[in-house]
């Protein structure tokens, strides 16, 4: 059985300089991806501001609008909230969700964080697979606190027989920060390294020179990875997504 999967920080549907607003064209190049889930980054799920001035502003959030017709389940998480609005993390897919949860992370009012954890059970076999999407902090004590809290978390609900895909924006920016702090008891593997020996890079999407965008795996075979880093996807946000197919 296939599982694929596609994490992208969408930077509140802007492009990268914030001059203009382009959900629309990102709904497009993620359903020509054709993947059963897609792990969102930075998606906002309500701007009064926005909603007033921008003639396209969808009039759903911004996850709805993404999932419309394609993803008929999702879950999000709210991390920050401000006067205008908010945003968070989400997950968009095509299999139910048995369970989801939002785990806070935040150690800053100002820069509300959190983990993003759903759980599917794939059809005919039955197999349940946790999906966390997550972004992580922009201070390096920051992000070990809440690697820190990621590995109580996983080793919580993880057993030998369960299969777990963790992906988001680390922003890892030395790429050897999560490799210190992940818990290798967990024995999560990283696509890009598995599979090219090297993290992907991401940021910033126009000239990709940062690896800060990641997924990892356990208890599946990944049979493919790509970074979307081509022409198009460079327009967009300003981080270029990752895209991953599983067998179970």
């Amino acid at each position: 059985m296939q599982l694929s999967l596609l994490t992208y920080n969408i930077h509140k549907g802007f492009n990268s300089n914030n001059r203009h607003f382009v959900l629309h064209r990102m709904r497009e190049m993620i359903r020509a991806a054709d993947v059963d889930m897609v792990l969102l980054q930075e998606v906002q799920g309500a701007h009064h501001v926005h909603a007033a001035n921008i003639g396209d502003w969808p009039a759903a959030s911004q996850f709805e609008f993404l999932a419309d017709e394609v993803w008929p389940h999702y879950a999000y998480g709210k991390n920050a909230i401000i006067d205008t609005g908010h945003h968070g993390n989400a997950i968009l897919s095509k299999h139910p969700f048995h369970a989801w949860d939002n785990i806070n992370v935040s150690l800053f009012r100002q820069a509300s964080r959190s983990l993003l954890h759903g759980t599917i059970v794939m059809p005919d076999s039955g197999q349940r697979v946790h999906v966390l999407c997550l972004h992580l902090g922009l201070l390096g004590f920051e992000r070990k606190k809440q690697l820190g809290i990621l590995n109580q978390h996983l080793a919580s609900i993880v057993d030998n027989h369960e299969a777990l895909i963790v992906g988001g924006d680390f922003n890892d920016w030395t790429t050897r920060e999560v490799q210190r702090h992940l818990d290798p008891a967990l024995q999560l593997e990283e696509v890009f390294m598995q599979s090219q020996q090297r993290y992907a890079r991401t940021f910033p999407a126009r000239w990709p020179l940062l690896c800060m965008d990641r997924i990892y795996f356990k208890g599946l075979t990944l049979e493919s990875c790509e970074c979307l880093n081509g022409k198009d996807w460079r327009e967009l946000s300003d981080h270029v997504p990752l895209l991953a197919r599983f067998t179970l």
